[in-house]
């Protein structure tokens, strides 16, 4: 069992981030801002798919104007990502905007950081400190280098900047491309600060090279308690960033969702185990109930495997046994396996729902 670092709550819309809430899962859109219709389009499938907050990049005034029209089309909460101009950050705010990202790098000085808070603290809404470990001030460079103290020192100068504001709606990030780095710099920042941290891997890569970059990382500071949402930053459709955050935390006991478990196969294997994975596993994704589902390979470990698990199979030479809740249920041939475990999943979930 994680016993889970207690943080300040912060209130985004109508939800909250930190203290014992679970960890919430978040992701960025890849569509242009200012193209309404795509971008309203692509949220709600990525809110469909678990987003709980979704991120827009607000590159000039157009994005920023388009807000107030995205915010009356969708559910999710909204995360407007700034950079260099401050000024965006306002039309945001007062186009409805449920959360602000700044780069304390690049937003500008002091009076300028001072408007945007003013404003966020009028309107409440939070904002997060996103520290870059390629974007870090030229003063911390020069002093620490690009470092995971480096990157602390960047949160707390401007954690201290929008307390003298009296401003306290913060969540904290410290990203770098380096593994080492992040987490080095996530463990000081858990320790020097009671705000919900976001957590992250940037630029961490492709799917698969990236996948395993952020699972690293990422699951190192879950598993010590550290983090309160996640992105998982890949380079490629941001709904396969959802999938990897949900793995992740589901593999922490930090997120209910279908698990499967199956075997890796060998030389023992009679029957075709690879297709049936991939057709439970894209079923299991259209549902949110916690189940466990086993599809094992042969006689060896397959049987003890499957009675583990809620649902599971055990395949033999052209036919498998089907154990549900550790018993025994009956056995069924080849080509019946995908459908009778389809059957066994759903009277397993109406029986939970019932009791």
């Amino acid at each position: 069992m994680i016993r889970r670092e207690q943080t300040k709550k912060v209130k985004v819309k109508d939800f909250y981030i930190g203290g014992s809430n679970n960890v919430l899962i978040q992701t960025m859109t890849t569509t242009k801002t200012k193209n309404v219709e795509e971008t309203v389009k692509q949220i709600n499938t990525l809110a469909t798919a678990g987003s709980s907050l979704v991120r827009l990049a607000i590159l000039d005034v157009e994005d920023a104007n388009a807000i107030k029209e995205i915010k009356q089309q969708v559910n999710v909460a909204l995360v407007a990502d700034i950079h260099f101009d401050y000024r965006l950050a306002l039309i945001c705010a007062d186009n409805g905007i449920d959360k602000i990202r700044i780069n304390p790098g690049n937003i500008g000085n002091k009076d300028k950081i001072k408007m945007v808070v003013e404003k966020c603290n009028d309107l409440d809404i939070p904002i997060r400190i996103g520290v870059n470990g390629g974007s870090l001030e030229k003063h911390i460079i020069e002093k620490y280098g690009v470092t995971a103290k480096g990157m602390l020192e960047s949160a707390k100068y401007h954690v201290n900047l929008l307390e003298e504001l009296d401003f306290t709606n913060i969540i904290i990030s410290l990203k770098s491309s380096d593994i080492f780095k992040t987490v080095e710099a996530y463990r000081m920042a858990s320790k020097e600060f009671n705000y919900p941290l976001h957590l992250g891997i940037t630029e961490a890569g492709t799917m698969f090279g990236g996948t395993i970059k952020s699972s690293i990382g990422l699951g190192i500071l879950l598993y010590e308690g550290i983090g309160d949402t996640i992105r998982v930053s890949l380079s490629t459709d941001p709904i396969e960033e959802i999938k990897v955050a949900k793995e992740l935390l589901s593999s922490l006991n930090l997120y209910k969702k279908p698990k499967i478990i199956s075997c890796p196969t060998c030389g023992r294997i009679q029957y075709n185990m690879f297709a049936l994975v991939e057709k439970i596993e894209k079923y299991l994704e259209t549902i949110e109930d916690d189940v466990t589902v086993a599809v094992m390979g042969c006689a060896v470990n397959g049987p003890g495997e499957a009675k583990a698990s809620d649902i599971g199979i055990a395949g033999g030479k052209g036919e498998g046994l089907i154990f549900v809740e550790g018993k025994i249920k009956r056995k069924v041939k080849e080509d019946e396996m995908y459908d009778e475990l389809i059957i066994e999943i759903n009277e397993y979930i109406k029986r939970g729902k019932l009791n």
